[in-house]
């Protein structure tokens, strides 16, 4: 049976999925980045390669996320998109009829509009950290409650307290706040995940019309209480799909068995053991001065990016 391997490399997590050619999930693997990409993907190849019995008979792989050329080249992709196309293709096969995806991963959001199974329309927000995981993440261990918790106490909420939430430094400063008052832990968190909902309706979500169905994903879906602050404020049932936290990875390696490559430039499991390292210089042949970075294998340079005019580009056309 012939596999796909999809991997999404985001700024807090990195996810590796494998399909077979039924389009059924055979692994899913989810590592935090921790500020090194490269490192992530071969661990995450690793933990794969242990789970191998040898019958992974893998015919294409696809990258994505904010890393995705990166992980491109260590793993020898045959396809990157971006991550809007890689969360809209996951979606749509797993809930045909999707209007509206709601994205919310560790460090970015994103809205994409659905009609007819086309992307219509999408907003991403990568520059305020409110109502991201990595906040949700900050203020769960700032209240010494597991993060795995944190929406459970939302949902025992009575009275929900109002936070500000356009801004993750004046949400922290007015939850500090409510505490002084007295007020109790999860009507503090319940208004909490009301705030970060509101935030994202009224600066991502702004002049979108979101339809039913309505999908949400990401890692923040896991929490119940930001779920529910959702279906309340938009007054419809939101789902959430299956594989919800690997949606990035999922649709890369779907995008990967649709593109039907005759022959898949993947390096094999074993590139885990490969010395793969990463510098950069500037350009002084014009007053640009493109900052170049060198991905190098055992120290040969692989691929070059990062100059405006292609000057240095180099990007590996061989299979390893």
């Amino acid at each position: 049976m012939a596999y796909y391997l999809g991997v999404d490399v985001g700024s807090v997590s990195t996810n590796l999925v494998l399909i077979d050619e039924e389009e059924n999930v055979q692994e899913s693997i989810y590592i935090r980045t921790q500020g090194n990409p490269i490192k992530a993907v071969q661990v995450g190849m690793r933990k794969l390669a242990s789970k191998n019995k040898g019958d992974w008979d893998v015919r294409g792989v696809g990258a994505t996320g904010s890393g995705r050329n990166l992980a491109g080249v260590i793993v020898g992709a045959d396809v990157v998109k971006n991550e809007i196309t890689a969360h809209a293709v996951a979606t749509l096969r797993e809930v045909p009829d999707v209007q509206t995806v709601l994205e919310i991963g560790g460090q970015d959001s994103k809205i994409i509009i659905i009609r007819d199974g086309v992307v219509t329309d999408f907003a991403m927000n990568t520059v305020c950290a409110a109502g991201t995981g990595s906040f949700l993440d900050q203020q769960a261990n700032r209240l010494n409650i597991p993060i795995e918790e944190f929406g459970n106490y939302a949902l025992k909420s009575k009275n929900p307290v109002r936070i500000a939430g356009r801004c993750a430094v004046f949400a922290e400063s007015d939850m500090v706040h409510k505490q002084q008052l007295g007020h109790r832990p999860e009507d503090i968190i319940r208004g909490l995940c009301e705030a970060l909902v509101r935030n994202y309706l009224n600066n991502i979500a702004k002049g979108k019309e979101i339809r039913p169905r309505i999908v949400f994903q990401g890692g923040v879906a896991a929490n119940a209480g930001m779920k529910a602050a959702f279906e309340d404020a938009l007054g419809e049932e939101i789902y959430i799909p299956k594989h919800y936290d690997v949606m990035g990875a999922l649709g890369a390696a779907l995008l990967a068995k649709d593109a039907q490559v005759s022959k898949t430039r993947f390096k094999g499991f074993g590139l885990s053991d490969i010395n793969f390292t990463a510098d950069s210089f500037e350009c002084n042949g014009c007053p640009n001065h493109c900052e170049v970075v060198n991905i190098k294998m055992e120290g040969k340079v692989i691929a070059r990016w990062g100059d405006r005019c292609n000057k240095w580009k180099v990007v590996e056309n061989t299979v390893a």
